[in-house]
């Protein structure tokens, strides 16, 4: 049985990015590096003369240029949309954002709201209908959420593991409920909301083998 472990280099670890191999890429995969940080990978180029060994580390998205920015790479791709921003208390518009696609959950700044008011945080987005809906904080905590086009390294787990929700965030503690189509994340304490889309990934109770993962609903 094959399951991908976390690196030892727990900065550049990247277990949750190839979540969704299953056993059949598992048995012919190696992570040649995997037990080596990052330091010693560039000690080990630099002593074979490779050229990148000195190359600085890419931030945030790397295909994403530090110039241009989300906005530049999404526009060229992608119709921008002006979306109403509401309140969520009594659904009172506020404003107005001129880029929907570049709103996201838990955004604060640049959602077109004056100063001087309460905090407001995004807490839903309906593309459908181009509203934003914002309000206190507290509304982005949740006690479950649904993860779809789920890849099993082995078989389906029930019961407790821990989740991993972006790339390098930490882990929390929950129950996995199992269905037919879905696996319901029932969280141990209330966790910020998960923006649809973005990968969800299971380990193993000593946080270090990959169970699976999906994409959040």
């Amino acid at each position: 049985m094959y399951y991908v472990a976390r690196g030892e280099d727990a900065a550049k670890d990247q277990s949750y990015v190839v979540h969704m191999l299953p056993q059949r890429e598992l048995a012919r995969t190696l992570f040649p590096i995997g037990g080596m940080t990052k330091a010693e990978v560039r000690e080990r180029a630099t002593a074979l003369g490779l050229r990148t060994a000195a190359k600085p580390d890419s931030q945030d998205v790397c295909f994403i240029t530090r110039d241009g920015g989300r906005e530049t790479f999404l526009g060229a791709r992608i119709p921008f949309r002006r979306a109403l921003v509401v309140d969520a208390a009594d659904g009172a518009a506020l404003g107005e954002v001129d880029s929907l696609e570049m709103v996201t959950l838990g955004q604060r700044r640049g959602i077109g709201l004056p100063g001087g008011g309460p905090k407001r945080y995004v807490v839903d987005i309906d593309h459908a209908n181009a509203i934003v809906t914002v309000g206190d904080e507290s509304l982005l905590d949740v006690t479950s959420m649904s993860v779809n086009q789920v890849v099993w390294a082995h078989e389906p787990v029930d019961g407790a593991v821990l989740v991993q929700c972006s790339a390098h965030g930490a882990t929390s503690a929950a129950t996995l409920e199992v269905s037919t189509n879905a696996v319901t994340v029932r969280w141990a304490q209330p966790q910020r909301r998960v923006s649809p889309g973005q990968t969800v990934v299971f380990y193993e109770a000593t946080d270090t083998f990959v169970l699976g993962g999906g994409i959040a609903g």
